[in-house]
């Protein structure tokens, strides 16, 4: 009888401890830059996953449950992104991460999400390794990542500027020299020419020691793929020097946006980009976003902003087709998943986790993105290159 009991009194104490849990908030860990060169794109991914996470638990939560969102700078550092998701994962026992930056930062939590049977999904790394040779079972990429924007930026440059010698320059690390490698390769394939390429250290002051060589290789494209504070000291210093003068200037989603295009100025104007989201974008959903945007934070979207808000409704769809908040249930669930975001449906690639999307070429005119150009997802996406899982 005593035996018969305790049984029961376990019995009642798991189905207790099972409630609970399904009560419990649903913890996303955000490791992201909230201070250094990166700052501002930080800002954008916090304001976009604070957006999301409003609306989701006014509406009810995911399953029931509500999101907790738990932040730590990552300083755009690798070793301090590694640190920090360590943290999130065994203090803080968050379900699942989000908000790298830095390429090497998100490669780098991959590893960490792998060792604690976690997933990650990015919102802002570009490197083609991520969901290339570098792809993990752990990790998702919900941007657009370099191959995909170049094809749009590429496609735009051989309409009107058919055959061009093209310069490049990138920051010197996994997600510049990624950018372009990816630049390089589409507009090579549309017949550009590629009349020499430099790598700049992040958070560079001085870039006139590159110009001589930019200078003599007489470019009709300068190609940079600088992000954030870098982009407004280059533009500045290209502006000095009379390197951008006669020039069509080029670049990454994350080379201009509405975080530094103000410190830009003028030396904005004319420069095109491929990206995988802009305000302009017209659609309904994406005019409700922007206005609720806007109002929240009194500043503008960017793609970075965009594609975090859109993360945690990823992450809703995927735990609540999974019916749980299990790895690999959510993973399975995640494979094929289509869900809605402000530029529309997207749908990630089963083969290797990378989200499939329109991209667009963009245009800065008087501060602002005008769209030039645009490329189907499938005929932007390129071939599934996987092979770890």
């Amino acid at each position: 009888m005593k035996t018969r009991n305790t049984a029961i009194a376990l019995s009642i104490a798991c189905i207790a401890s099972s409630a609970a849990a399904q009560n419990q908030p649903i913890r996303i860990g955000v490791v992201t830059p909230l201070s250094g060169t990166y700052a501002g794109i930080g800002q954008q991914v916090k304001w976009g996953l604070d957006l999301a996470a409003r609306q989701i638990n006014a509406a009810g939560g995911v399953a029931g449950r509500q999101l907790e969102l738990v932040y730590e700078d990552e300083e755009a550092n690798p070793a301090v992104a590694v640190q920090k998701a360590e943290k999130l994962f065994q203090v803080n026992k968050v379900d699942f991460l989000t908000g790298t930056v830095n390429s090497g930062a998100t490669l780098a939590v991959g590893q960490v999400a792998e060792r604690n049977n976690r997933l990650i999904a990015t919102t802002v790394s570009f490197a083609d390794s991520i969901t290339g040779d570098k792809c993990s079972p752990n990790v998702f990429r919900v941007n657009a990542r370099a191959g995909m924007q170049s094809a749009a930026l590429a496609d735009w440059i051989a309409r009107t500027r058919p055959n061009a010698n093209v310069f490049y320059l990138g920051p010197d690390y996994e997600m510049g020299r990624s950018t372009v490698a990816a630049f390089k390769s589409a507009a090579e394939a549309k017949g550009a020419k590629s009349v020499g390429e430099v790598f700049a250290p992040l958070d560079n002051k001085d870039y006139s020691p590159f110009f001589g060589q930019m200078r003599s290789s007489r470019p009709a494209v300068i190609y940079t793929s600088v992000a954030g504070n870098d982009t407004v000291r280059l533009f500045s210093q290209m502006s000095e020097f009379g390197i951008n003068r006669n020039v069509q200037v080029v670049g990454a989603s994350g080379t201009v946006t509405s975080q530094n295009l103000p410190a830009i100025g003028k030396n904005a104007d004319g420069f095109v980009t491929g990206v995988g989201y802009a305000t302009s974008i017209d659609s309904a959903e994406n005019r409700k976003f922007v206005a609720d945007f806007e109002a929240a934070n009194k500043s503008a979207p960017d793609l970075y902003g965009a594609d975090s808000y859109g993360v945690l409704f990823f992450y809703k769809a995927a735990v609540e087709k999974a019916g749980s908040t299990d790895t690999d249930k959510v993973r399975a669930a995640m494979r094929g998943l289509q869900w809605s975001t402000p530029q529309g449906t997207k749908t990630m690639r089963a083969g290797d986790h990378q989200a499939m999307q329109d991209m667009y070429a963009m245009r800065v005119t008087n501060g602002k993105f005008e769209l030039v150009g645009q490329v189907k997802a499938d005929a932007a996406i390129g071939a599934d290159v996987c092979t770890r899982f």
